[in-house]
């Protein structure tokens, strides 16, 4: 156990540049003294002591604002920031060198028994706000924006924005597998699906133009973009506009 609280102690360290000193850290960072204290819980529950857990569990919420079942099951080196208002039920598992944000909830569905809540793999970051519904499972590296509502499976070193969720690639490229450890944390910089289809259709007129003007000109058309074609792009970015006037109304 001990192990465990210093890799999270090491994960604030790491992940928060606010962080001044160890003792800033130890003394007032309420996401370092809810883990700590669910992992007192969480032994308790082990060992069959349910509700001197709840009670542990319940004073911790009450101090830090952040609520834990005793019963899930987190790794070292998880990471809450800011913490206020975050949910994470029964029967969540979380990796290792995991970090959520302020208003996470890792939510069940069903009233039914066995497992109802999410699993998060290694290395994942939960934006502020977002929430994680149901028995799925994020893959390692993944990173779900703030704000979203992830209902199905993420795939590993996937980017995940919108409501419902869905996966998008961060620029063009997979996330790289080693900043599972060393993750990236600027979780603001996600992709625009409304916006990526407009700027390929404006590339598209901008090509037919040309096209155009050539051939009025009697010259040879200029060759074509590798990828001209944006129906995928528009198509979804027209899920994404549909989505926001949803939930705008």
């Amino acid at each position: 156990m001990s192990s465990a609280l210093r890799r999270d102690l090491d994960a604030a360290r790491e992940r928060d540049p606010a962080a001044r000193s160890t003792a800033e850290l130890v003394l007032t960072y309420p996401g370092l003294h809810a883990v700590w204290m669910h992992r007192a819980a969480h032994r308790l529950n082990l060992r069959g002591l349910h509700l001197p857990a709840r009670v542990v569990s319940q004073v911790s919420r009450l101090v830090t604002g952040i609520e834990i079942h005793p019963g899930a099951i987190i790794g070292p080196g998880f990471f809450i920031d800011h913490g206020m208002g975050v949910v994470i039920g029964e029967t969540t598992e979380i990796g290792e060198d995991v970090t959520v944000y302020q208003g996470v909830t890792l939510g069940g569905t069903g009233k039914h028994g066995g497992k109802r809540h999410p699993t998060l793999r290694d290395g994942v970051i939960v934006g502020a706000g977002a929430a994680v519904l149901g028995p799925l499972e994020i893959g390692e590296g993944a990173k779900i924006g703030a704000g979203s509502i992830v209902v199905k499976d993420v795939p590993a070193n996937s980017t995940v924005v919108g409501n419902p969720g869905q996966p998008v690639v961060l620029e063009g490229q997979r996330v790289d597998p080693e900043k599972i450890h060393h993750p990236d944390l600027d979780h603001t910089r996600l992709p625009d699906p409304v916006a990526d289809a407009l700027d390929c259709l404006i590339q598209r007129v901008e090509e037919l133009e040309a096209e155009i003007a050539a051939l009025r000109a009697g010259e040879e058309p200029p060759p074509k973009a590798d990828d001209p074609d944006c129906r995928d792009q528009v198509k979804e970015g027209i899920r994404e506009a549909r989505r926001a006037s949803v939930d705008a109304a």
